[in-house]
């Protein structure tokens, strides 16, 4: 997901502005962690759960967070609300939309599988993918593995395609499938060569998506469970395709007019359930459990791990971010705190950060069930991001 579609989310969604929450009871929300929590004798809880606070108090309907530093242990707490409609409290167990940082989950997956020796990094996709998936998109045919992984295989990225925003927005609780969606990449001119550059593209994603399907003869969801959820200890998180809305996820709302006058978008979030570039469904402490096991080197090899932080910066910098390295489905940025890995995700209503500094060892991940308008300028800007840091690390 991205910013591109916000305008036209403006012009076409008058209709839904009208609609009503559900009605459901508190207990549809309730859920537990799955560790002995001790984050209110945490030493940094005050601070923590006042910085909280005062993003949910500028606008932000919910935003929970989770903090791990070796020296003091796991932190986790939410301020704000997970439900308008029926009045009900964000709690840091509740499950909302992680949008791309699924993208990590979905490298280190072929990364496992390249350890495994099903694949090589350097193998062209179109060894193992066919058809119009190769055929009818620019550098398919010519792009490796590892070019899809870091964003250098230049393949148009069908999110931008505007005739797709239209399509989807138009029609916004449809449940769109990956060929669906690949059929906006068919004869768009890709950005550059392979390897020439690097440029984000989703389009790559779903293609590594169905590279797994291909090799393990199963949904990929299915191949996160076994290979990382489980292992992990993930039980809160899940592939959007089995159960796209379940219960106790918290309501997504989006600031449609700029005005923090928010909208209810929980089901407007379709293209990404069956997709490998999104749809994925979890809450800060299980995927401060993710980065931390793969920033640790818990889940891949050191010559794997050595692979996944080679990084390529782009051409281009936004003058607006960080300066940022494009790695194996992770990103580093350098901030005036120092070097950090992280992957940051969108849905309609949604938004998560996932953010390691290696130089402590300190992990934070936070997540917002609303966004666009003026809450992105709270939760996912650098000014934002700036903010968590500096309370968290100083």
């Amino acid at each position: 997901m991205n910013k591109y579609l916000l305008l036209l989310l403006v012009s076409l969604l008058v209709l839904a502005s009208c609609e009503k929450g559900e009605d459901l009871q508190p207990d549809f929300y309730e859920c537990q962690l799955g560790f002995a929590d001790s984050s209110q004798v945490h030493p940094s809880h005050i601070q923590y759960q006042a910085l909280l606070d005062d993003i949910a108090a500028q606008g932000v309907v919910g935003i929970s967070m989770a903090v791990y530093q070796p020296q003091t242990g796991m932190w986790t707490g939410s301020s704000g609300k997970a439900d308008l409609h029926n009045d009900v409290a964000l709690q840091p167990c509740n499950r909302l939309r992680v949008g791309s940082t699924v993208k990590m989950v979905t490298a280190v997956t072929v990364l496992m599988l390249m350890e495994e020796g099903k694949l090589g990094l350097d193998d062209k996709i179109s060894d193992y993918l066919q058809g119009d998936v190769i055929d009818k998109i620019e550098n398919a045919d010519q792009a490796t593995i590892r070019q899809l992984l870091n964003h250098s295989s230049g393949i148009y990225n069908y999110i931008q395609n505007l005739t797709f925003q239209t399509a989807s927005l138009n029609d916004l609780i449809r449940e769109w499938q990956p060929e669906d969606l690949l059929h906006y990449a068919y004869g768009q001119s890709a950005y550059f060569a392979p390897g020439e550059d690097v440029r984000y593209s989703n389009t790559g994603y779903i293609m590594l998506g169905m590279l797994i399907e291909a090799i393990e003869g199963k949904p990929f969801g299915d191949v996160f469970e076994e290979k990382i959820f489980a292992p992990l200890g993930m039980y809160q998180t899940r592939f959007a395709a089995k159960d796209p809305v379940p219960d106790g996820i918290a309501r997504g709302y989006v600031d449609f007019y700029s005005n923090l006058q928010v909208i209810e978008s929980t089901y407007f979030s379709g293209w990404d359930y069956y997709t490998a570039d999104g749809g994925l469904i979890s809450n800060p402490y299980e995927m401060n459990l993710f980065l931390q096991a793969v920033t640790s080197g818990a889940l891949l090899s050191p010559t794997t791990m050595q692979e996944m932080m080679t990084w390529t910066a782009p051409k281009d910098l936004d003058p607006a971010f960080f300066p940022i390295s494009y790695g194996l489905g992770i990103f580093k940025i350098d901030t005036p705190r120092g070097e950090a890995y992280l992957h940051s995700g969108d849905a309609i209503g949604y938004y998560a950060n996932m953010v390691h500094f290696p130089a402590d060892s300190t992990t934070i991940v936070y997540a917002v069930n609303s966004n666009y308008g003026k809450i992105d300028e709270f939760v996912s800007t650098k000014t934002a991001m700036e903010k968590v840091f500096g309370v968290v690390l100083d």
